[in-house]
């Protein structure tokens, strides 16, 4: 991945130097890190950065056809919203025997917001026919306890899910402190 390095440095010697960091730390640089070494330039920074993005999601991401349970069997989906910069509305789409089909993004917001309209949320579940979803977003902020919006756009969506037939198994709120089911406290 590092080519053919630069005049004074080769790619084995720049390799050598990286290969000293852990790995888990050059998984979290940004491009900007990556194009502050000699020898790496933007289109080598962004491969570099894409590599590690793909091995993190292969690692952290149960294959689909695991079955949901509950909120436990969710986080192994998307454990990787809870150190997320910015807010994001993720929908897991199920069969009939709760496994899980497909993890689809709806939106990705600011630190503290992200907009979400049904007709997105359903979209992908009506495409992909699936028997139900799970709602699940993070809180950037760390907390993982629901706001008056997050109750709110919960209730319309299980409305929704009753008017086109795909139901609303639960809302999950990921965050850095823990998570928060919406079915485990009975607001669904």
């Amino acid at each position: 991945m590092l080519g053919s390095g630069v005049a004074g440095r080769s790619a084995v010697r720049l390799g050598r130097a990286l290969a000293r960091r852990p790995p888990a730390e050059l998984a979290q640089w940004p491009l900007t890190r990556w194009l502050a070494l000699a020898g790496i330039g933007p289109a080598r920074a962004s491969a570099l950065c894409a590599a590690f993005e793909l091995g993190r999601r292969a690692a952290e991401r149960p294959a689909p056809g695991t079955a949901i349970r509950g909120p436990d069997d969710v986080l192994p989906h998307v454990r990787d919203l809870a150190t997320a910069r910015r807010e994001h509305f993720v929908v897991l789409l199920l069969n009939a025997r709760h496994e899980m089909q497909r993890r689809e993004v709806i939106s990705i917001g600011s630190l503290n917001a992200s907009i979400v309209h049904p007709r997105e949320v359903f979209l992908p579940a009506i495409v992909e026919s699936a028997a139900s979803v799970v709602l699940v977003h993070n809180h950037p902020s760390g907390d993982p306890e629901p706001s008056e919006e997050d109750l709110s756009i919960t209730r319309r969506l299980v409305e929704v899910g009753d008017l086109v037939g795909i139901g609303v198994l639960d809302h999950v709120v990921v965050a850095s402190r823990g998570l928060v089911s919406f079915r485990a406290r009975q607001l669904i």
